[in-house]
């Protein structure tokens, strides 16, 4: 597959950036963070078994977490952190904090995870809310929440920052849908790791822009079944990669094709 790389910094006006309705929620103060070295305070819980049951699938729409290279190394993340699904890809570091009826594990270090779900809020209760706004709070898998605490422990004080995610390969895209809605997950993603836009141009058309459906997963109703397939990915940071011809114009439903190049 041909795939030649074009790497750019997409720069909106200010009155475009205003009217693109998910552009918009970057703006929104509970939203995605910058990836600025700050840390922050959030408590953590953990979800599923040690080889990741109940983890899989999720909202962020990536389905098994082992074929798509993200493994156990993963978080549900409180509607604080979720943003609507944009936050969906990015990576965290975490350390846990002295507190709690148990202790850290001693030198337990720092976990990285990717936020592959979303943790919901429960309104009928009126403890253990830890997912309920305004929350920040990761529902680790239970292989990641031992590496930091004790099983027994259930819940602890973490402190936590936005890094880079580290990926190996390329980014993938896997073709979903019918021959009249065309839905594109882009995930194996690196740098700031959330996807906010998506383009795609097929070898009979120009470029257009593609909408988000739920998650990761986004969607356009154009027919582009025989055409080959390219993309314009752009991150939280606004960094744009641009993948052409990355699938060829025999592509079926079903199929994942990867990129040559990662952020």
């Amino acid at each position: 597959m041909a795939n030649s790389f074009n790497f750019v910094f997409l720069w909106l006006s200010f009155a475009g950036f205003l009217a693109d309705p998910i552009a918009c929620r970057l703006l929104d103060p509970i939203g995605i963070q910058k990836i600025d070295g700050a840390w922050r305070n959030a408590r953590a819980t953990f979800y599923g078994d040690m080889g990741g049951g109940e983890t899989m699938q999720g909202a962020c729409g990536y389905g098994n977490l082992h074929d798509q290279g993200y493994g156990l190394e993963t978080a549900a993340i409180s509607t604080a952190l979720f943003n609507h699904g944009l936050t969906c890809g990015a990576c965290f570091e975490l350390k846990c904090l002295p507190g709690g009826h148990y202790s850290c594990i001693p030198n337990s270090g720092t976990i990285k995870i990717t936020a592959t779900n979303f943790c919901p809020p429960n309104y009928t209760k009126t403890e253990d809310i830890w997912c309920n706004p305004p929350q920040e709070h990761f529902d680790l898998s239970l292989y990641m929440f031992t590496k930091i605490a004790p099983y027994r422990a259930g819940v602890i004080n973490v402190s936590y920052r936005r890094v880079l995610c580290q990926k190996q390969g390329g980014i993938r895209f896997q073709l979903n849908g019918n021959p009249y809605w065309l839905i594109v997950l882009p995930f194996n993603v690196g740098g700031a790791g959330d996807v906010v836009g998506v383009n795609i141009k097929g070898s009979s058309t120009g470029w257009l822009k593609m909408s988000k459906n739920w998650g990761q997963n986004w969607e356009t109703g154009t027919v582009f079944v025989g055409q080959s397939l390219s993309f314009q990915v752009t991150t939280s940071d606004l960094r744009t990669l641009q993948f052409d011809n990355v699938v060829p114009s025999s592509w079926q439903f079903g199929q994942t094709f990867e990129g040559k190049h990662n952020f």
